[in-house]
């Protein structure tokens, strides 16, 4: 492969590149040489671009957290229901590269140490998608959708937990839609208050 062709969005592309080879292959078979192969480019083009492995990997995942689709979630507030919009928005989380991503931090002590600098608490993903949650939970309680006495913090935290054990398995079929639903309305039902008729 010729190491001289300009690459458009080089950062884009790798990393377009290791999310395909982290869902296809697991966290094991992401290496630099699989994403520069999966991205079409020589190797050396990853470490121009990047310090080292570690380096590019901390970048991948921190990207992956800016993508997760908060907008959406945002503008669901006072619409539908609430266990429907939450059903909704948990299975785009882990429906993303998000449920990938945990393993991958898990099973990489130094990218687990580069992400602590920037990203003190948790797996970056995980806490990322929880903040997204009790920020919702938080205007559907100012609507009056929730209860006033909702913990919106440890619910969004409980859903997240929750709804990750359903997608946990890679390799098994994912889970319906009804059962992510069950669970949303398991977890926090009780502190959703009836539609006004």
């Amino acid at each position: 492969m010729p190491t001289g062709v300009a690459l458009r969005a080089v950062r884009a592309q790798l990393f377009d590149a290791a999310e395909r080879v982290l869902l296809r292959d697991g966290p094991s078979g992401l290496t630099s040489r699989a994403v520069t192969t999966e991205a079409d480019c020589a190797k050396g083009v990853l470490h121009r671009h990047f310090d080292d492995f570690d380096a590019f990997l901390a970048e991948f995942v921190l990207d992956r957290v800016e993508k997760l689709d908060q907008e959406s979630l945002r503008e669901a507030v006072g619409t539908g229901t609430v266990v429907d919009n939450l059903a909704k928005a948990l299975t785009a989380v882990f429906e993303s590269v998000a449920v990938a991503i945990v393993p991958l931090v898990i099973f990489r002590d130094e990218l687990r140490a580069r992400l602590r600098r920037q990203w003190p608490a948790g797996v970056p993903v995980l806490t990322q998608a929880a903040v997204m949650i009790a920020g919702y939970l938080a205007a559907e309680r100012e609507k009056g959708r929730i209860t006033e006495d909702a913990d919106v913090d440890t619910l969004a935290a409980t859903l997240i937990g929750a709804t990750h054990l359903l997608f946990a398995d890679r390799t098994g079929a994912a889970p319906e839609a009804e059962q992510v639903r069950r669970t949303v309305a398991a977890v926090a039902g009780s502190w959703i208050r009836p539609a006004r008729r």
